[in-house]
């Protein structure tokens, strides 16, 4: 999130750890532009922040000329921040899956080449290797995605983006705990799988998500339970840039 308050420090840390690979994720929403609010008015309530409410957003996307170029230019600014950190660009995604929209996917695309992208995250996640790890599990809102989230990736694709098989995420979000994770880890299905999680040194902090255990989840990203689970797998672990290279 290259507006967001700490994201000199990210960038710093990023710096020392030369073999982390660090991607750029567009912010549209639930947060603040990186270009001045005036330069972005209809993105942006009074207080200068991103619309909270994607479906309005989402609609002035797609049927005003205005909303369009603003949106554009914001995207742009942000892939600008990105470069001028010196920071290699392994991957793009956007805050809450927005570039499930069309016009937020096309504008990233059409942008983002520009600034060498070559790979992106389309939030496929099969319900069914769920449904087998922990039956009874509600994840209506995963399932709601995946149609459009197999649309966007067959776009990616087209367009010669790395786009991962399947992602894993979005079901158990803020709650990917180390039996969870090592689950997955034994059942990985053959190809490219991606599995983001949301850690944190504590669950409550400014910016944090309510509801989520980013503790338990830093816990599961050190477990040796989820090491070993890695290692027994067999599964090469990688970022997106080393599939591109494949």
């Amino acid at each position: 999130m290259v507006g967001a308050a700490a994201a000199g420090d990210a960038v710093a840390r990023a710096k020392q750890l030369p073999g982390l690979r660090v991607g750029l994720h567009v912010v549209l929403v639930d947060g603040r532009p990186v270009l001045p609010p005036e330069r972005v008015p209809d993105l942006v309530d009074a207080n200068g922040r991103f619309h909270d409410n994607m479906a309005k957003a989402g609609v002035g996307f797609f049927f005003g000329p205005r909303h369009r170029r603003q949106l554009a230019a914001e995207i742009e600014a942000q892939f600008q921040a990105y470069r001028a950190t010196g920071l290699a660009l392994d991957h793009v995604n956007a805050h809450r899956h927005f570039h499930l929209h069309p016009t937020i996917a096309g504008s990233i695309l059409r942008i983002g080449r520009r600034y060498g992208m070559r790979a992106m995250r389309a939030p496929f996640e099969p319900a069914r290797l769920l449904r087998a790890l922990e039956p009874g599990h509600g994840r209506p809102a995963a399932e709601l995605v995946a149609p459009w989230a197999a649309l966007l990736r067959a776009r990616l694709r087209r367009r010669g983006l790395v786009v991962p098989d399947r992602v894993f995420g979005l079901a158990w979000s803020g709650a990917m705990t180390a039996g969870r994770l090592a689950a997955l880890l034994n059942h990985l299905p053959t190809g490219s799988t991606e599995i983001y999680l949301h850690p944190a040194t504590a669950n409550v902090f400014p910016g944090s998500a309510p509801g989520y255990r980013h503790a338990e989840e830093l816990a599961a990203l050190t477990s040796p339970a989820v090491e070993a689970a890695a290692k027994a797998c067999g599964a090469r672990l990688c970022g997106f840039a080393d599939l591109a290279r494949a």
